[in-house]
């Protein structure tokens, strides 16, 4: 069954936590997605692209506790329905209010708070279906703020216990979500990984297995005081970009060096290993590379799908990330050259051309022959 509008998707950067210089960053107010929503939305139709990933930024949208304000939200849902756009939201996409953080007592009550109050304005302002992504990537959020002090509460060694809090949240969250909406539809998305042995490294299947620990926290498999349950994995993301491999306690493998090719393990079989360990069906939830790569990056990720699917991964979607150029965390100055859109110094928007045409020959790879004549009877309407 066929869950998103179209197989290629795109996602709009919404990180909203505090960086390293202790600032806080709102990625959709840096690159004015937020009021050029009908612009980004119109550009992406005119691709074929109608599946779009969103955040709504609760630093930005619970102004004190207790108190949300959703009116940005609201214009990008109107923006959406007239041009005919599906959003899947994340509530939090690395940030939370200032004051709050994971192992903080009161941040599950305060996500249950977040999660029962958009799941009712949602369902008072939008005609489309719920699609909600609680937490994007706790892994790595987990990581981040708990192993190498990128955000709060700034700490390290604490990795384990920043998952678990997150962990907990998510479930608390989750079944707040379904009790508000039971038509609603979860998102899990996690970052997918392969770290490589090495002579000093050579035993890697635990620290491999670490990436699905919080799918498994989620599914009841791991820590089961936290209430997680098999219903809750509805459909799974995976992130995947080029430094997702590495050799164990070094850097990332390169890509696309040949040499790195013979190392690397085919995304195609990543994928296969994250299907047939939860049988749900999965999308890459986030994708993409930097500067003049990104047509080349497409291309492999598009073949590697093909061939998934081949294998009979229940394979839902790709999504491209980001769909505009994003700056940096730590320095707002510094632009990435990463999405199918780059920006200039007014924010405009300036079309990537051979990564968009890259995607468009990709998506032929993919449409159903009726969706290919849909598409070319709307070219001649």
């Amino acid at each position: 069954m066929e869950r998103f509008n179209t197989f290629f998707m795109a996602g709009f950067e919404c990180a909203d936590h505090i960086n390293r210089s202790g600032e806080r960053i709102n990625l959709l107010k840096e690159t004015q997605h937020d009021i050029r929503t009908e612009e980004d939305y119109r550009a992406l139709n005119a691709i074929d692209i109608r599946t779009v990933r969103e955040g709504i930024c609760w630093s930005e949208v619970e102004k004190a506790s207790g108190d949300f304000d959703f009116s940005n939200v609201l214009t990008r849902i109107r923006a959406a329905e007239k041009y005919g756009i599906q959003q899947i939201w994340d509530l939090i996409h690395f940030g939370y209010p200032d004051g709050l953080y994971p192992t903080h007592p009161l941040f599950a009550e305060r996500f249950e708070k977040l999660c029962e109050a958009f799941a009712l304005f949602y369902r008072a302002n939008a005609t489309q279906p719920l699609m909600v992504v609680p937490i994007n990537e706790i892994s790595f959020l987990a990581w981040h703020s708990g192993d190498v002090r990128g955000t709060v509460p700034f700490a390290t060694n604490s990795g384990w216990d920043m998952k678990y809090h997150l962990c907990k949240a998510a479930i608390a969250g989750i079944k707040k979500l379904k009790s508000t909406d039971p038509n609603c539809t979860v998102i899990l998305v996690e970052p997918l990984v392969r770290i490589h042995p090495t002579p000093e490294h050579y035993y890697v299947l635990d620290i491999n297995e670490h990436q699905f620990q919080a799918m498994d926290i989620i599914a009841g498999r791991m820590c089961p005081e936290l209430g997680g349950s098999e219903d809750y994995l509805e459909i799974l993301g995976f992130n995947y970009y080029w430094d997702c491999q590495w050799e164990a306690g070094g850097k990332p493998l390169p890509w696309p060096e040949e040499q790195a090719k013979e190392k690397r393990t085919p995304l195609s079989e990543l994928l296969q290993t994250a299907y047939y360990r939860y049988q749900k069906p999965i999308f890459i939830s986030e994708t993409g590379h930097f500067g003049p790569q990104r047509a080349l990056w497409i291309k492999e990720i598009a073949t590697e799908c093909l061939k998934a699917q081949d294998n009979g991964v229940d394979l839902q979607g790709i999504c491209l990330y980001p769909a505009t150029d994003r700056p940096d965390w730590d320095n707002l100055q510094n632009y990435c050259q990463c999405g199918l859109w780059d920006l200039d110094h007014h924010k405009d928007r300036v079309a990537h051309q051979p990564y968009i045409n890259a995607v468009i020959q990709a998506q032929s790879k993919f449409q159903k022959p009726q969706n290919v004549l849909k598409r070319l009877a709307r070219l001649f309407e």
